[in-house]
């Protein structure tokens, strides 16, 4: 090569690489442009008096102020900058607004999330909500805003997905709470009570009764007694010896998913008496079991400010709070100590909507007839025209399903009322003890939960949080209904007085995990929205009943619990049902899983292999039955949160002929099968049975809402790193990829000093901050983090702009 030549060739590359240098700076310096302020002095309108945020090496928020208020615009303020692409995704998942925003990608979920309506009800709810709680939203968008408009550049989000953030509104923060709403309640779709309309349709109804059926091996609620024992239908009921052959049944997995305990939106609360804690106070522990992102839903959060009902005239209030909203969600205020679980009510049902056939835009009603009203949704799609949704609403609510029989179902759901939603739930950093924080549950305009309550004097209580439980009548919840009979349907709303209560209970110790908690006419006030099989809460209990003291590193033990008490029995079975083989890779099954270590370890292969065979024998039993409905119905699967447990457990037991798919000679050759099938296509990966642990099944999957649009080797900087995780989802310590504890947190109200806080995640969004991913791998390893924040490393003061 010529010197001239060498001369142009190295000015090209030394000009690509200024390029390439001027690029990184540029997109460094845009990025770095959209991190919180977290130092110095920040004048701001809407301020009454100055605040201070102090950060610790967590990214535990401290907001200090002299009145609530300005606290409210405080949380906004930092909310937004540590977290507004996530606060926007939740207001625009409910209102079904995504697709504005990130494309026709979102347009599926838009669709199904339209239908409800949400923006027009939450603006309804806002407008109908007293002075103090709208000026409380008030605030909170004022900070929001300020929050946003003081970030150097928008979020980086915004600028990836080459949008604009839109501003604040008061009423987003109850599109927030709908949020909620969506994921606790299926959806909003119900389609639970849908496919037992199918299985109701095809099958006879002692069968339906009897798959479906709670299982009492399982079972440990608060009150009351355990379910009955499930009754194996007799041959003259049904008979899959007879009748046409049954359809193919070997491509039922995924519909048969619901019904080997999938993922379900959940939690884990217990609370233990001051006879129990050494201190005086009583002590609550809670885990709340979601969908797992980076970053973390909740915020960790302390709040101060004057109060005279409080401890020493200030109030203290540490735990997580919400993005979107001013409140804090769980946490102690120094008197009480709070948590939630999912409470699986029934809180939706299907009405039958009788059309007129003279005028099929009328409906029956009680009264005669009805209009339906007709609502044209645009639905906005970035980068294509607006897609518009045909919505038909009834009093009831939208027509969104069809009966078994094709007639058109409204969905009647809380979260399409405007009462359903308010902020009360910030009362409870006044709240003085147990009692007053179980008054104020049934007031509080949220999902209903399990509420769980400990107190710095020692007492525990229980009670069901939410202001919608509907008074049924006349109709079958489960199910389908007709309404327009006079005096059908929902006939009110449950008075506090109705709402059932347990303070003080005989043995000092209160247990919540999504399992029924009670029986007769309070379960029937608050139906079956699909329970937990229990065995998660009966663990719970029995580990409460084994210590007679607690400190909160006790508790933190029980979340952290992974024993397979549950998959016991099912070790047992396999290893009798392989008791003789000859089959070398039946003979490896049981070698490997008859030294039973009965933990949920990353390391156990004896717990995947055992938990294979449970699955594939489950779909053996269930999949003729499933198979009949399906035939019928194309678009069936199993009932969601309805673990067939107690059916094939029995089934297997009983070994009734007539019950027994007819393709196996008997039912110790379905069992055979079913093992050989966990031989077939766990041994065949490398390394064989022997090298199938837990931990390679089970991990974390732990990413940001938009590390799937962006290549491997960029996502890897935005997600939590993917590790092998212990626990299941039938033990106290649940763990799935990309769900689990949100949150661990245990804490004995007046001594906060000793609580526990962990989470995943980390606290901030931005991958340039300190705190991303900050106490994500304590959580990940079981440590203990603590609940008060440590020495502060950060501090900005917020003053009031003059005049």
């Amino acid at each position: 090569m010529t010197t001239r030549r060498w001369r142009i060739l190295r000015a090209v590359l030394l000009s690509l690489l200024a390029l390439l240098l001027i690029a990184f700076v540029a997109a460094w310096w845009l990025l770095a442009g959209s991190r919180a302020r977290l130092d110095g002095q920040h004048k701001l309108a809407g301020l009454d008096a100055s605040v201070s945020i102090s950060r610790d090496a967590l990214g535990t928020v401290t907001i200090e102020g002299s009145n609530r208020d300005d606290i409210s615009y405080a949380m906004g303020y930092v909310h937004a900058q540590e977290r507004f692409f996530e606060m926007d995704l939740m207001r625009r998942m409910s209102a079904g607004e995504l697709s504005a925003l990130v494309g026709p990608a979102a347009l599926k979920v838009d669709l199904n999330h339209r239908r409800h309506r949400l923006r027009a009800v939450v603006e309804a709810a806002y407008a109908q909500m007293p002075p103090a709680e709208k000026r409380a939203l008030d605030r909170y968008r004022d900070g929001v805003n300020a929050g946003l408009a003081d970030l150097r550049e928008k979020p980086w989000e915004y600028l990836l997905l080459g949008s604009t953030p839109q501003p604040w509104r008061s009423e987003d923060s109850a599109l927030v709470i709908a949020a909620m709403y969506l994921d606790l309640n299926s959806d909003g779709r119900n389609e639970r009570e849908l496919r037992m309309a199918q299985m109701r349709s095809v099958l006879p109804g002692a069968l339906v009764d009897f798959l479906l059926a709670p299982d009492p091996d399982w079972e440990a609620p608060l009150s009351g007694r355990l379910s009955r024992s499930p009754v194996v239908p007799a041959a003259d009921v049904f008979d899959l010896r007879q009748g046409l052959p049954a359809p193919p049944s070997s491509s039922l997995t995924a519909a048969l998913a619901p019904a080997l305990d999938a993922p379900r939106p959940g939690s884990n609360s217990f609370a233990v008496a001051s006879a129990l804690t050494g201190n005086g106070a009583a002590m609550l522990a809670n885990d709340m079991h979601l969908g797992l992102r980076v970053p973390n839903i909740w915020f960790r959060t302390r709040l101060r400010y004057p109060d005279p009902g409080a401890p020493n005239g200030e109030r203290d209030v540490n735990g997580v709070s919400l993005p979107g909203t001013p409140a804090m969600v769980v946490g102690s205020n120094g008197q009480i100590a709070w948590g939630f679980t999912n409470s699986y009510g029934d809180w939706a049902d299907w009405v039958r909507v009788l059309r007129d056939p003279a005028d099929p835009g009328r409906y029956k009603v009680p009264e005669g007839w009805a209009k339906i009203e007709t609502h044209e949704e645009h639905i906005r799609i970035k980068g294509r025209p607006d897609a518009i949704l045909k919505v038909e609403d009834t009093r009831w609510g939208p027509i969104m399903g069809k009966d078994a029989d094709g007639t058109p179902l409204a969905l009647a759901w809380i979260a399409q009322l405007p009462r359903a939603y308010n902020v009360n739930l910030m009362q409870f950093e006044q709240m003085p003890d147990v009692a007053a924080a179980l008054n104020l549950a049934p007031q509080l305009g949220m999902p209903p939960q399990n509420l769980l309550v400990a107190d710095s004097a020692g007492r525990i209580g229980w009670t069901i949080a939410g202001n919608s439980i509907p008074l049924r009548a006349g109709i079958d919840p489960l199910l389908p209904s007709d309404w327009s009979k006079p005096g059908s349907g929902w006939q009110g709303w449950a008075a506090p007085s109705q709402y059932p209560r347990i303070e003080q209970p005989a043995d000092d110790r209160l247990w919540t995990a999504n399992n029924r908690t009670v029986d007769g006419a309070a379960l029937a006030l608050l139906g079956d929205g699909g329970h937990d099989l229990g065995a998660r809460a009966r663990q719970i209990r029995d580990d409460l009943h084994a210590r007679a003291s607690f400190a909160p590193a006790d508790l933190l033990d029980i979340q952290l619990d992974d024993h397979a008490v549950f998959l016991a029995r099912w070790q047992e079975l396999l290893q009798q049902t392989l008791d003789g083989s000859k089959d070398p890779t039946l003979q490896q099954l049981r070698q490997l899983t008859q030294a039973w270590r009965g933990r949920a370890a990353i390391d156990s292969v004896d717990y995947r292999l055992v938990r294979a065979f449970r699955d594939q024998v489950g779909i053996a039993v269930l999949a003729p039955f499933a198979a009949r409905v399906k035939q019928q119905h194309p678009d069936f699967s199993w009932p969601g949160q309805n673990s067939a447990e107690a059916a094939v457990w029995m089934l297997i037991r009983q070994q009734p002929a007539w019950l027994l798919d007819p393709k196996y000679a008997d039912w110790h050759a379905l069992l055979v099968d079913a093992a050989r099938k966990v031989t077939g296509e766990l041994g065949q990966q490398p390394g064989g049975l022997a090298a199938r642990t837990w931990g390679e099944h089970n991990r974390s999957d732990i990413n940001h809402a938009l590390s799937p649009a962006l290549p491997a080797w960029l996502a890897r900087f935005i997600d939590m790193p993917d590790q092998p995780l212990p626990g299941d989802n039938n033990m106290p310590r649940v763990a799935m990829p990309g769900f689990g504890a949100s949150e661990r947190l245990d804490v004995s109200p007046g001594h906060e000093a000793q609580g526990i806080l962990e989470m995943p995640g980390g606290q901030s969004d931005h991958p340039l901050s300190p705190f991303f991913g900050a106490g994500h791998e304590d959580w990940v390893e079981g440590r203990p983090t603590p609940l008060l924040p440590g020495k502060t490393v950060h501090t900005l003061t917020l003053e009031p702009e003059a005049g």
